[in-house]
Protein backbone atom coordinates (compact mmCIF):
# COMPACT_ATOMS: atom_id res chain seq x y z
CA UNK A 1 0.00 0.00 0.00
CA UNK A 2 2.74 2.34 0.69
CA UNK A 3 4.65 3.33 -2.33
CA UNK A 4 6.95 6.70 -2.89
CA UNK A 5 7.38 7.14 -6.46
CA UNK A 6 10.76 9.42 -8.01
CA UNK A 7 11.30 11.10 -10.29
CA UNK A 8 13.11 13.54 -12.87
CA UNK A 9 15.81 11.83 -12.94
CA UNK A 10 18.17 11.98 -16.27
CA UNK A 11 21.22 12.87 -17.98
CA UNK A 12 22.76 16.43 -17.35
CA UNK A 13 25.90 17.89 -18.11
CA UNK A 14 28.54 19.50 -15.31
CA UNK A 15 26.94 22.46 -14.06
CA UNK A 16 23.38 21.79 -14.83
CA UNK A 17 20.67 21.47 -12.62
CA UNK A 18 17.95 18.79 -12.17
CA UNK A 19 14.83 18.65 -9.95
CA UNK A 20 13.98 15.59 -8.66
CA UNK A 21 10.43 14.61 -6.80
CA UNK A 22 8.97 11.68 -5.01
CA UNK A 23 5.65 11.15 -4.68
CA UNK A 24 4.47 9.29 -1.71
CA UNK A 25 1.15 7.53 -0.81
CA UNK A 26 -0.31 5.13 1.61
CA UNK A 27 0.92 7.18 4.63
CA UNK A 28 -0.06 10.53 6.75
CA UNK A 29 3.08 12.51 5.13
CA UNK A 30 3.42 14.85 7.68
CA UNK A 31 4.31 13.55 10.24
CA UNK A 32 7.50 11.83 8.04
CA UNK A 33 10.84 12.61 7.89
CA UNK A 34 11.61 12.91 4.30
CA UNK A 35 14.75 11.97 3.03
CA UNK A 36 17.38 11.61 -0.65
CA UNK A 37 20.16 9.09 -0.40
CA UNK A 38 22.05 8.01 -3.39
CA UNK A 39 23.88 5.03 -4.29
CA UNK A 40 27.47 5.73 -7.15
CA UNK A 41 28.24 2.12 -8.52
CA UNK A 42 30.58 0.19 -6.11
CA UNK A 43 30.03 2.34 -3.15
CA UNK A 44 27.52 2.29 -0.48
CA UNK A 45 24.09 4.08 -0.34
CA UNK A 46 24.84 7.93 1.86
CA UNK A 47 22.53 10.34 2.78
CA UNK A 48 22.31 13.36 0.58
CA UNK A 49 19.47 15.61 2.19
CA UNK A 50 16.44 15.31 5.24
CA UNK A 51 13.45 17.25 5.46
CA UNK A 52 11.50 17.19 8.81
CA UNK A 53 7.56 18.03 8.70
CA UNK A 54 8.01 21.45 10.20
CA UNK A 55 10.93 22.39 7.48
CA UNK A 56 13.87 21.51 9.48
CA UNK A 57 16.67 20.33 6.90
CA UNK A 58 19.90 18.80 6.83
CA UNK A 59 22.40 18.41 4.09
CA UNK A 60 25.39 16.64 3.75
CA UNK A 61 28.61 18.35 3.16
CA UNK A 62 29.45 17.29 -0.22
CA UNK A 63 25.77 19.18 -1.40
CA UNK A 64 25.30 22.33 0.88
CA UNK A 65 25.02 24.91 -1.49
CA UNK A 66 23.98 22.94 -4.12
CA UNK A 67 21.21 21.36 -3.31
CA UNK A 68 17.97 21.70 -2.12
CA UNK A 69 15.32 19.65 -0.19
CA UNK A 70 11.79 21.30 -0.21
CA UNK A 71 8.39 19.29 0.85
CA UNK A 72 4.13 19.91 0.11
CA UNK A 73 2.63 18.81 2.80
CA UNK A 74 -0.80 19.30 0.50
CA UNK A 75 0.61 17.33 -2.52
CA UNK A 76 2.39 14.38 -0.86
CA UNK A 77 5.63 15.56 -2.46
CA UNK A 78 8.91 15.78 -1.56
CA UNK A 79 11.35 17.51 -4.10
CA UNK A 80 15.06 17.62 -4.24
CA UNK A 81 16.89 20.49 -6.10
CA UNK A 82 20.05 20.31 -7.33
CA UNK A 83 22.60 23.28 -9.17
CA UNK A 84 25.80 23.29 -10.11
CA UNK A 85 26.04 19.24 -10.54
CA UNK A 86 29.12 17.41 -10.37
CA UNK A 87 30.57 14.14 -11.79
CA UNK A 88 30.45 12.82 -8.38
CA UNK A 89 26.91 13.36 -7.97
CA UNK A 90 26.58 10.63 -10.81
CA UNK A 91 24.53 7.96 -8.49
CA UNK A 92 21.08 6.57 -8.30
CA UNK A 93 18.67 8.74 -6.11
CA UNK A 94 16.88 7.16 -3.55
CA UNK A 95 13.80 8.99 -1.82
CA UNK A 96 12.81 7.50 1.83
CA UNK A 97 10.47 8.33 4.72
CA UNK A 98 10.99 7.67 8.33
CA UNK A 99 8.00 7.93 10.65
CA UNK A 100 9.08 10.50 13.09
CA UNK A 101 7.38 8.55 16.71
CA UNK A 102 7.85 4.77 15.20
CA UNK A 103 10.54 3.14 14.14
CA UNK A 104 9.13 2.87 10.22
CA UNK A 105 11.27 3.32 7.26
CA UNK A 106 10.20 3.39 3.28
CA UNK A 107 11.75 3.67 0.16
CA UNK A 108 11.47 4.54 -3.78
CA UNK A 109 12.60 2.54 -6.94
CA UNK A 110 15.31 4.92 -7.19
CA UNK A 111 15.98 6.79 -10.53
CA UNK A 112 19.19 7.68 -12.43
CA UNK A 113 21.09 10.78 -12.24
CA UNK A 114 24.04 10.93 -14.24
CA UNK A 115 26.04 13.58 -14.65
CA UNK A 116 28.57 13.35 -17.74
CA UNK A 117 29.91 15.68 -20.41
Amino acid sequence: QVQLVESGGGLVQPGGSLRLSCSASGITFSIYIMGWYRQAPGKERELVATIGGAGNTYYTDSVKGRFTISRDNAKNTVYLQMNSLKTEDTAVYYCNAVHQSIGLKYWGQGTQVTVSS
